[in-house]
């Protein structure tokens, strides 16, 4: 982590990434391109999640999250920062002369190769199907049916562990603690994310949540009573009411918000403690 000096009140606090350890090399043009953000907006240009909006501009980086080249290695030629995601990525380079960016897991360096085989050795990087991955494993970037491509365990620091296998289907303990049932077909990398070092962050000033994207909020209580709920009062007012609400009166805290009738319910084992 890179810590500030403190020259101004936003910077005594300030931490950043420390990119020393990356390659000093210019993205693919291949593989980026621009892109449109729905900043909180549906197709109708309505505000359907607040206070999103404004963000630095940034170029994307195509992922490849499915990586079907089988039985190919490919070569780790650099190690990137990617503007759109907390994790760092890595170009690889295949002996078949294709290129494509993948999550880069902690400890894979440049030089070093990897390959998505059905069963392959355990080394960071390396993707294959759950049933051939030991127990114990940490393991990231998992479809959750096969052949769709990695759907989750993707952002930076996280990684799920291998639990065993019964009836095709293996049991993975989730960076949530909640265990779930997935198929054995379906691929997963092996490791743990990079930039782990991604939770100490400190952003110091206000205007670098707005780089990001992230516009301010105000607190219901300073609002009047015909905007919010704990509107209005002389001087400080408690809330009034049991459980914490939104401005539209939905309760927020503790509230479990999951549709009970959800088809994919019965693959989890055991919920968030």
């Amino acid at each position: 982590m890179k810590q500030y000096r403190p020259t101004t009140p936003s910077r005594r606090h300030m931490k950043g990434y420390d990119f020393s350890q990356l390659t000093k090399i210019d993205s693919l043009k291949s593989l980026t391109g621009g892109f449109h953000k729905s900043v909180g907006r549906n197709n109708q240009g309505r505000i359907t999640s607040s206070h999103r909006g404004a963000g630095v501009k940034r170029l994307y980086r195509t992922i490849d999250f499915k990586q079907t080249k089988f039985n190919i290695p490919g070569k780790v030629a650099a190690i990137e920062y990617d503007p759109n995601r907390t994790a760092r990525i890595a170009r690889i380079n295949f002996i078949d002369g294709e290129r494509c960016y993948v999550l880069a897991p902690q400890d894979l360096k440049v030089g070093d190769t990897i390959m998505t085989a059905d069963k392959g050795s355990i080394r960071p990087g390396n993707r294959m199907r759950l049933k051939n991955i030991p127990q114990g494993t940490i393991v990231h970037n998992i479809e959750l049916f096969p052949g769709q491509g990695g759907r989750i365990v993707r952002s930076a620091g996280s990684g799920a562990t291998v639990l065993a296998s019964e009836g095709g289907q293996v049991q993975i303990i989730m960076p949530s603690s909640e265990t779930r049932m997935i198929s054995g077909e379906s691929f997963a990398s092996i490791g743990q994310i990079s930039n782990a070092e991604h939770a100490l962050v400190v952003l110091g000033k206000a205007g670098r949540s707005r780089w990001l994207g992230r516009r301010p909020k105000v607190r219901g209580t300073a609002m009047n009573p015909v905007d919010h709920p704990y509107g209005g009062g002389e001087g400080r007012q408690g809330r009034g009411t049991r459980r914490p609400k939104t401005r539209h009166g939905k309760i927020t805290g503790g509230h479990k918000t999951r549709n009970k009738k959800k088809k994919s319910s019965k693959f989890i084992k055991r919920r968030t403690k």
